[in-house]
């Protein structure tokens, strides 16, 4: 005799029945529940109404075209949060990229004619560009290509074949150096050894 199974089988979450909706992600399900907490973060960031709501737009954004990188039960909010924090950042150095090619509009009509390294590398006064110069080739290089070329730490990293995390400690060593090497004679402190 024949027994019929008792185990009953459960459709997965991730597969929707006949005739019924999709079940919604955990992400899309929580997120208007984090816009208060997001627009005052972005409020307290960008000073300005319409930044901040612009810059919680292109969280929401981000947040849905990389749904597939959150991972489900964790920690929502810090996930958005860090979104938003990118999102930001980079808004503010594009601003910033603008910002200086107008200035160098407003000097020189035919700067856009130039190659993209000109403006910055000639914004440079002359005891700075000695400074630079003066600093060892690996944090020379890092300093220039974050600070005067105003590439991303990722992209420096690509560029000169290092880790993220060899960049920056390059570049907050450079930095110093260069901050030094800037420093008249009279201001520096006999007795002091060099920071390592």
């Amino acid at each position: 005799m024949i027994t019929a199974s008792h185990s009953t089988v459960r459709p997965t979450s991730n597969v929707p029945t006949a005739g019924a909706a999709a079940p919604e992600s955990e992400l899309r399900a929580r997120l208007a529940a984090y816009w208060p907490d997001l627009y005052r973060r972005a409020l307290r960031l960008s000073r300005n109404d319409a930044i901040a709501l612009d810059v919680i737009q292109d969280t929401f954004e981000r947040a849905l075209r990389f749904e597939d990188q959150y991972e489900p039960h964790s920690n929502l909010r810090a996930w958005l949060q860090r979104i938003l924090h990118s999102v930001f950042v980079t808004r503010c150095r594009r601003l910033r990229r603008e910002r200086r090619a107008l200035e160098n509009l407003m000097n020189d009509p035919c700067s856009w004619t130039l190659p993209d390294g000109y403006s910055a590398q000639q914004a440079l006064s002359p005891a700075v560009a000695r400074a630079l110069a003066s600093l060892p080739e690996p944090f020379r290089r890092a300093v220039e290509l974050v600070d005067v070329a105003d590439l991303s730490y990722r992209d420096a990293a690509s560029s000169l074949g290092v880790p993220l995390g060899t960049v920056m400690s390059r570049l907050h060593r450079g930095r110093r150096m260069l901050a030094e090497a800037l420093r008249p004679e009279t201001d520096r402190e006999p007795g002091y050894p060099e920071a390592a």
